[in-house]
């Protein structure tokens, strides 16, 4: 068996004809995500175009044909997020914080500047004695080192912090009352959390400051403590939407909260002692989030009323955070021009695409592409193989599947002409409705799995099949049809509501008797 020029592109130096496979082992996986969608040329290629171009999708089809296959992968071929997104703290009006926009370039920077303000770490035993001594790791008797939080030297048993004409190892009454005379007196009862002093670098005489840091000392130098009065100085900052992150959302049967974000309530509102700012309680929405990303929404029509905002988020490029709850403390916050400039994939079945606010579909075809995929794909060598890089990827990322062989793959790809020749009435064709036929890989490679076989083989995918029939196939096994079933099992109060399930629906299904249909 020979196959044709049209081979597929992701396994052109793997094997040409089935003949050469011997297990799904010789097949390798293409490492452009796109390759791996099977059998939409047309749909892959428009997709290369709208990630190159930044242009939105509607893609639409029946289930399990790769939609959200798709938009992942034209995710993955977009560059990376270049902003970061961070909510300010405004002090003139809390109740409306400002938005900032951080580059990739400023992040690093700033990262960088943070380090710098950390410090540098050094055992206690590196500092000068009175420094280890006055931050309470040195005790000044023996000059046993230990932590701080051990008031007292575990080396010789006096108190660490000497304080004068209280404590000593002279007080014999240091046991009964040195420790409370010790916390009425101060400062010198308790160790200090930090300590300041001068060093000369360099010939240079600099501040420097020395701080608790656990079991060691950090040790702050003057360009460090400068820093840290910056940062200190600048108005209090959250980040949003960060910098390294994912750049495909999906946001599929999402909340109008998931969707445009929210902002958290505060019993005590933005009180400054009891209280959380206003700008630390803002939530990000996912239209937010795909900021210079992708935005995959399947079943797009049943959003309903949210369509409008997006239809507003992709003209705008820009989407203000507010309150969702009337009753919240956080409606009154709102956060005005936070960007969200994503490419929209969108995907819905061929029976609601009417239900699609037409603005949308105008704005999607205005600016992107819409895309019909297909659900057969002709039976030639070269989509056989197709089939058989499709089982290799299925068992690849399920991780718990033997390897299939060439005998396997054969009947897949029976299974897929039948599937083609039944559901979409085409014949000398493969069907392209892959969630099920991956769904019958799982089920062969567990039945593999358990018998303590190798390989998934022929005698497993015919198994399987048994196995994984549809719950309306199994009904009609039994009770000859699906509506001998629902009469059988269901009692007459069943009965009367079954309008409500939309039972009619189904294919088996006349009026039923009772005035339910």
């Amino acid at each position: 068996m020979t196959v044709a020029a049209s081979a597929p592109e992701g396994i052109r130096r793997g094997p040409t004809s089935l003949d050469e496979i011997e297990t799904t082992e010789d097949i390798p996986i293409p490492s452009d995500p796109l390759q791996r969608v099977i059998g939409q040329e047309k749909a892959v290629e428009i997709a290369r175009i709208a990630a190159y171009q930044h242009r939105h999708l509607l893609l639409v089809g029946p289930p399990g044909i790769g939609k959200s296959m798709t938009a992942q992968a034209l995710a993955l071929h977009l560059d990376r997020p270049r902003t970061e997104l961070r909510v300010v703290h405004n002090p003139e009006n809390p109740e409306r914080p400002s938005i900032e926009l951080a580059t990739r370039e400023e992040v690093y920077r700033e990262r960088e500047a943070a380090r710098s303000v950390e410090g540098e770490l050094i055992l206690p035993t590196e500092a000068p004695a009175s420094v280890a001594e006055r931050l309470g790791y040195r005790c000044p008797r023996c000059s046993f080192y230990s932590l701080p939080s051990e008031r007292y030297c575990p080396s010789c048993g006096n108190v660490k912090q000497v304080v004068p004409g209280v404590s000593g190892s002279g007080n014999p009454f240091r046991d009964l009352v040195g420790g409370i005379l010790e916390l009425t007196v101060s400062p010198g009862g308790n160790p200090q959390e930090s300590v300041r002093t001068t060093r000369l670098r360099n010939g240079v005489e600099e501040v420097v400051a020395y701080e608790r840091a656990a079991d060691r000392i950090k040790v702050l130098d003057q360009r460090a403590l400068e820093r840290r009065r910056t940062l200190q100085r600048e108005s209090p900052r959250k980040v949003l939407v960060k910098l390294d992150r994912n750049s495909f959302v999906m946001a599929t049967g999402a909340s109008e909260t998931e969707l445009l974000g929210d902002v958290r309530h505060d019993p005590y509102g933005g009180h400054p002692q009891l209280g959380t700012l206003p700008y630390e309680r803002v939530i990000p929405g996912a239209i937010h989030e795909s900021h210079e990303g992708v935005l995959f929404i399947d079943e797009l029509p049943h959003l309903g009323f949210l369509q409008r905002h997006i239809l507003t988020a992709m003209q705008e490029k820009r989407f203000p955070i507010s309150g969702r709850n009337p009753q919240s403390g956080g409606a009154a916050v709102r956060v005005d021009g936070v960007p969200c400039d994503f490419i929209l994939v969108a995907a819905a079945n061929i029976q609601d695409i009417h239900r699609i606010l037409s603005p949308l579909r105008s704005r999607i075809a205005g600016s992107g592409y819409e895309v019909l995929l297909e659900t057969s794909m002709p039976d030639n060598d070269a989509n056989r193989l197709r089939i058989a890089q499709f089982c290799a990827q299925e068992i690849a990322v399920d991780g718990r599947i033997r390897p299939a062989t060439r005998a396997a793959i054969v009947e897949l790809i029976k299974e897929a002409r039948r599937r083609a020749e039944a559901l979409d009435s085409r014949r000398n064709a493969l069907t392209l409705r892959l969630r099920e036929l991956g769904g019958l890989i799982r089920t062969a490679g567990d039945l593999a799995a358990v018998s303590g076989s190798a390989y998934l083989d022929a005698r497993h995918v015919q198994e399987a099949l048994l196995r994984a029939r549809s719950i309306e196939e199994q009904v009609r096994e039994v009770y000859g049809s699906f509506q001998s079933g629902l009469r059988q099992e269901s009692t007459e109060a069943q009965r009367q509501s079954m309008g409500y399930y939309n039972w009619t629906d189904h294919p088996d299904s006349n009026q039923y008797p009772g005035g339910y249909g």
